[in-house]
Order: C-alpha cells, then structure tokens, then sequence
C-alpha cells in the first residue's frame, strides 16, 4: 500500500519527538498500521533551527496554512498550539481540503471543538486528540471507545505537571511557593510567566475536553469555575497531612439530573486514595462509569516522548482506517451544556484564617457558622504569634490593635457551596479577623 503521508506543522519538543519516533520505531509502526508513515512536508518559525531530527527529505512550507492544503500530505498534524490563527486557521483548512486531522492543542479544542467536530464530521475525515490532554495517558481513546456501552457521570484528576509537581516539593522537600515554582521553571517543567499552569487554566482546558467525552455534551471552557495553587502554603500542606489528606490540583467534572458541573481547584484528598500517590509532573485521570466502575489511568502528562506516543497513536488509526466521531457522537448529537446551579454543589471545606488572639474570637466564627447552619467538624488551633508567615515566606498583617494572633483552621461537615462563601464572607468583615480566609474543598477521591 502506499505510505501515509505526513505534514506537521509546529517542530518544537512534540513535534521533534513525533518526527523521532516515527523514524526510530518504523518498521513496527508499518507492521500495526498496515503501511508506512512518512513525514514529508513540515512547517515552522525557524528553519535554521536545530532540532536533532532528519528533516532533510521533507517539503518545508513557511505558511502552515498552505501545508494543510497541499496536496502532497494525506494527514495534517497541528503541534503549533493556541486557540487562534494560525493554528486554527490551518486546521480548519485541512479539514474543508478532506484532509484528516490530529492534533495536540487542547486550547484549541476547548474554544472551537464543537465547530471543528461539525467540520470533520461535514467532509468524512477524522479529527483526532489524544495527545491534548495527559500526555500520554491514552483517556481519550478510553472515553470515545473503551467504556461507550457505559453511562460515565464523573471524571476528575491531576490535570496538569507543573502544578503537581509544584505540589509535590511543597510536600516532600518542604519548600515554599515561591521556592517550588522556581525550582519548576530551573527544570523546564514551568513557564517563564507560569499563570496558564498554576493558575488552573491549562488544566481547564483539559477538563473541558474531557467533560464533552464522558457526558455527550457541547465543549464549554466557559462554564468552568477555576481555582489556581498560587496561595497554597507550607501551613495547608502541614495541617492538611496531619488531617490524613494530601492537597492535588484536581479538574472535576459531574453530571447529575440538574446539569453538569465543571471545576478545578486545589483539593483536599485522602492519602489512602489512588490519585493522592500520584507525584511529581506525572498525571492522572479517574472516570467513573455505571457498568465498569472505576477506572484510573495514570502516567506522564507532557514531555516529547509521551505526546509524541499519543499523536503517533491517533496517526496508526488514521492508516488503519479507523475514522470515528471527534467526541464519540455526531456533533450534532452533543447534548446543550446544562450548568448545574451552584446550590447544589455539596462538599466539605477546609476554611483558613487568621484571628486576633482573644477571648470570643473562636466563638464569633462558631456563631457565624451555626447561623448559616454549617456543622464543624473540628477547629485547629495553631500556635500563637505576633507576626504569622503565610507560608510563602510572607507576614500577615498584625492586629490592628498590636495583639497577638492566631491561625485557624475550621473543617466543615458537609454543606452547600453558597453557605460556605458566605461564611467566609461574614468573617472576613468580622473585627476579630485580620487577613482574607481561605477556603479548600475536601473530595472523597475515589
């Protein structure tokens, strides 16, 4: 049979890994795909640029666009990431030229994956994604394949390396914040400007991803309620492994009856669950489905080699002929994004603050609490102190008053998301509060 031909476009760590592996592993990868797999036109900002990599008998295009129209490629594999153009531009090219498509841009799919779904559906070629979301954790092939026959009402996971990895400093070397983030941009795992990671969003982008797999729904990044790690500190790490809990940066997606909800934030997990073991810039993704039960696919969540085993992947079941639906429905089929109204989200918390060191401070929060029908778990007293360290090396304001304070920590039994905001709210405008509480959910992670 004649060679699948290739043209990827973007040539930086996944796309130099993908043109590796397919050369180092060729003779296998025609054997499982029933024919060769060349990369014959390729595109990227810099020619000169060394990359390590045998490009010498491939077409170079400058305009990404115009490679995902040429004739010569049969395949047009988009590695240049973002939700623009040109990426978006040349994927949409490629689609309407009959071309299939696969692609590792996450940020993409969660902005335009409805239309591009539509697209490909509209001419007959696939558009595949494994590679946008957890490396090389295969959940996509997982969600759109292995558990169809089933109804899956949640998926949820450490989404993102860099905030896991942040994570695990914090944890295991006793590093601050700062210090962790730091040591994460030295090691190539964090950005110069690190917001997309820590900040919750890449993550996001994921879930998003995720959510319209598992429950059939539209993509909606949108209707996703974000929560970054940049505030977690040394004393929420201390108090939440003393409670028995390790905190994860988790993406949560739910159906229930009223609609779907979508979250990432930092949460208290226990450290007997699965996903708590889960260290380092590894990922991990657990679905729930009614007749499988639950699945946990963990594994490397970027770097060259595991994404570039994703994208090759979805190439081998494009040669095979294996072309299926983007989110394992037709596009016209994905159900409306219902939000699940925010009453309804029901959970533990982990509420910090810091109290002015004085009789009737612990009670005026109890009060506030018992006003909004919150039942305690269990309040923490730490030690008292002038001028409390936030953790990330920082001093909290002291007392207006020059009195000493006093962190707290409150664990709330379960209770709806409206009472606990709040609570928080109605502390913080107390007088025996001198900082801004914080608030940490608990999720029985299974």
């Amino acid at each position: 049979m004649e060679p699948v031909r290739l043209g990827v476009a973007g040539l930086g760590t996944v796309g130099g890994g993908l043109v590796e592996l397919l050369s180092a592993n060729r003779h296998a990868i025609a054997e499982r795909a029933g024919r060769s797999i060349l990369p014959v036109a390729v595109s990227a900002r810099n020619r000169g640029k060394n990359r390590k990599v045998d490009l010498s008998r491939a077409e170079w295009f400058d305009d990404p666009v115009a490679l995902a129209a040429s004739d010569t490629i049969d395949i047009f594999v988009e590695l240049i990431g973002g939700d623009g153009d040109p990426a978006k531009a040349a994927v949409e090219t490629a689609l309407r030229a009959g071309k299939h498509v696969v692609t590792a841009n996450k940020a993409l799919l969660a902005r335009h994956g409805n239309a591009l779904a539509a697209l490909a559906e509209e001419n007959g070629v696939a558009l595949n994604f494994e590679a946008a979301v957890a490396g090389g954790i295969p959940i996509i092939k997982v969600l759109r394949e292995s558990v169809a026959g089933n109804r899956v009402n949640r998926v949820y996971g450490i989404m993102n390396g860099t905030a896991n990895f942040i994570l695990t400093m914090m944890e295991q070397h006793r590093r601050s914040f700062a210090e962790a983030l730091a040591e994460a941009q030295r090691l190539g795992y964090a950005e110069a400007d690190p917001t997309f990671d820590v900040g919750g969003f890449d993550a996001a982008h994921k879930l998003a991803i995720l959510t319209a797999l598992a429950f059939g729904t539209e993509v909606n990044v949108d209707a996703i309620a974000i929560e970054g790690i940049e505030e977690i500190t040394l004393d929420d790490i201390t108090i939440a492994g003393e409670l028995g809990f390790r905190i994860k940066l988790l993406g949560v997606g739910v159906r229930g009856e009223a609609g779907v909800e979508q979250r990432v934030h930092p949460t208290l997990v226990p450290r007997e669950s699965p996903i708590a073991d889960v260290h380092g810039v590894f990922n991990a993704v657990a679905v729930s489905g009614d007749f499988v039960g639950d699945l946990l696919l963990s594994g490397r969540g970027a770097g060259a080699h595991a994404t570039a085993s994703s994208v090759a992947a979805d190439i081998i079941d494009i040669a095979r002929g294996q072309i299926l639906k983007p989110f394992g429905v037709p596009a016209a089929s994905l159900e409306p994004y219902v939000p699940m109204p925010e009453p309804l989200h029901r959970s533990c918390y982990y509420i910090t603050m810091t109290l002015e060191d004085r009789p009737g401070s612990i009670a005026a929060v109890a009060q506030h609490m018992a006003d909004l029908s919150i039942s305690l778990d269990s309040i923490i007293q730490r030690p008292s102190r002038y001028l409390p360290t936030n953790g990330n090396g920082d001093h909290a304001e002291p007392s207006s008053q020059g009195m000493p304070t006093r962190p707290v920590v409150l664990i709330t039994h379960e209770t709806d998301e409206v009472a606990a905001r709040e609570a928080i709210k109605r502390i913080e405008s107390d007088r025996h509060c001198v900082d801004r509480p914080r608030m940490i959910r608990i999720e029985r992670a299974r």
